[in-house]
């Protein structure tokens, strides 16, 4: 129950904190030699932070649905947020897709390797130290906009590179205010996770056992998931609205260092 619980913290903080969940949970498992016991329990936590962000944006979702679905049917809703912010997130997860599918297999074999993922988070951690000399200049979602920042997420799927922070950096460097790139940032990965999520369903759904190889404490760790997730979505708003990265830079670079010197020590 300890091992899930903890995991599930690490889960929900580091997915939406930009220092790299993927990254986070692959050390924890090298250095303590933990392995998650069942797949469906990563499904579990994922889907956990799912909600946590469905939850937290959903004023903004039944907004952005209701002006989308509304601009299929009546043309003078197509000059809407809503309208304009659903196909940009269309587009920009269109662009995700291909390049994630592209790099699964490098992910596959850089979850373990711990120079691999130190080094990933030593680029995020330059990234973030970039997004500290970057000026709003408020402008408006586009098309162009939507298809770099898709890019930019479908290479947050290597491990150590943060998805949260590397997307918002790259909103801030498309020219959106800092409330704009937090946002759409979050919007943006709802229907990669969700695709991601019902692939992996898919997998092990046609194991009748595999609802019964879920760890000891799973449902602790799903809550913990959700309770932490919801938590660290507040306070990175905070911090990209008052551009306060370093802190996040410098503890990136530290373990991004630790790791690789580790790494070449223990020779993984």
């Amino acid at each position: 129950m300890i091992e899930s619980s903890f995991l599930g913290l690490v889960q929900g903080l580091t997915e939406f904190l930009p220092v790299s969940s993927s990254g986070h949970l692959a050390l924890v498992q090298i250095f303590f030699g933990w392995r998650e016991e069942s797949f469906i329990f990563d499904i579990a936590v994922h889907f956990a932070t799912m909600m946590a962000t469905i939850i937290y944006f959903r004023t903004m979702i039944l907004e952005i649905l209701a002006d989308w679905f509304g601009g299929l049917f009546y043309r003078d809703r197509r000059k809407t947020e809503g309208w304009i912010l659903g196909w940009a997130i269309i587009a920009g997860n269109c662009m995700t897709v291909p390049v994630a599918l592209l790099l699964k297999p490098l992910v596959q074999k850089w979850m373990l390797s711990t120079i691999a993922v130190g080094a990933a988070l030593l680029v995020t951690s330059m990234v973030l130290w970039y997004a500290v000399s970057i000026r709003e200049k408020g402008k408006g979602v586009s098309l162009k906009r939507s298809l770099f920042i898709g890019f930019i997420q479908g290479l947050a799927v290597i491990p150590g590179i943060s998805r949260s922070g590397v997307t918002i950096v790259a909103g801030l460097r498309s020219g959106f205010s800092a409330e704009r790139a937090f946002s759409f940032s979050f919007l943006l990965s709802l229907p990669a996770i969700f695709g991601a999520t019902l692939l992996e369903f898919r997998d092990i759904s046609g194991n009748p056992e595999s609802l019964s190889s879920m760890p000891t404490g799973w449902l602790a760790g799903t809550v913990t998931a959700f309770v932490s997730g919801y938590f660290a979505l507040a306070v990175l708003r905070k911090v990209v609205s008052m551009g306060k990265w370093k802190g996040f830079a410098i503890y990136c670079a530290l373990v991004g260092a630790f790791c690789v010197f580790s790494g070449l020590l223990k020779g993984v």
